[in-house]
């Protein structure tokens, strides 16, 4: 299986940071990263992500600028 063939399926998967990103289903997901439950074609998990990733700042940089604003 190759990670640009349109057969491969792929995972949406999340660091501590909740940032998101793809993984083939055919290698283990690395350390600090889960799966979310989406699985499909490329395309089909990206466009997950686009959907609910809606602010791509890393969590820490989010909590540190909600603590300043408090």
């Amino acid at each position: 299986m190759s990670i640009d063939s349109p057969n491969t399926e792929f995972t949406v998967v999340l660091n501590a940071q909740e940032q998101y990103s793809i993984w083939p289903t055919y290698h283990p997901v690395p350390n600090g990263w889960t799966e979310v439950g989406v699985k499909g074609n490329k395309e089909h998990c990206l466009k997950h992500i686009s959907e609910v990733w809606t602010d791509m700042r890393p969590k820490s940089l989010r909590d540190a600028i909600e603590a300043l604003e408090s």
